[in-house]
């Protein structure tokens, strides 16, 4: 387990050079003026070169404004870069692994595509799991069939880690998502396929500060 126990931070941003209208540096300089505190950074396309030179500059920022900085599957790139942790899917390293590899303090989430899932992954030491697609999502191409709202409802009860719904939540089904009882929440085409990603960024985030007392 990291050092400090991660706790809810409500906007989960994940960048994609394949959505921006811009950069992924210029993503992230955006989402950090609107209020975000968590950034994964998931470039599928990118050379393991690429990945690393832009790892660096994002970390830099991030380590600025006090965000953490998390390498979406790849364990090498995050030591590499001496990232804040990583998010790890179900086909990537083990969790085992991967905690031998970073050390204790490293931050260290799990996806999950059921609730017994998401459990298993807070028992065997995740410090936060994803959950979803709750909606249809064309952004993960191999993304399984969407789960519904249900699991945020019981995950809410159920787990202590914090917990991040994912996978088709818009502007339009937000507040679904946060009336299911979901504190975190990952978007992805909502925020960096637009033109103002801060802008965008700073809403949703007041959107889920207005609905939940943790913030």
């Amino acid at each position: 387990m990291p050092s400090t126990k991660l706790t809810d931070f409500g906007l989960y941003f994940i960048t994609d050079g394949r959505l921006t209208k811009k950069s992924v540096i210029d993503d992230v300089k955006s989402a950090i003026k609107g209020g975000v505190k968590i950034i994964q950074y998931r470039e599928k396309g990118a050379s393991t070169k690429q990945m690393i030179e832009e790892a660096m500059i994002i970390k830099g920022l991030c380590k600025k404004s006090n965000v953490l900085f998390l390498i979406n599957d790849r364990v090498d790139v995050a030591l590499a870069v001496d990232a804040g942790g990583v998010h790890l899917g179900s086909s990537d390293m083990p969790y085992e692994t991967a905690r031998k590899l970073l050390g204790k303090t490293k931050v260290i989430g799990l996806s999950a595509e059921t609730e017994e899932i998401a459990l298993r992954n807070e028992k065997i030491g995740a410090d936060y799991t994803g959950i979803g697609p709750i909606f249809s999502t064309d952004t993960k191409k191999d993304a399984k069939p969407p789960i519904g709202l249900e699991p945020i409802s019981e995950l809410k009860k159920k787990l202590t880690i914090p917990f991040v719904a994912i996978g088709g939540i818009s502007e339009a089904n937000l507040d679904e998502v946060l009336n299911a009882g979901a504190s975190n929440v990952a978007m992805i085409s909502a925020i960096v396929a637009k033109d103002d990603v801060e802008h965008s960024a700073r809403g949703i985030i007041e959107k889920i500060r207005l609905r939940n007392s943790n913030f």
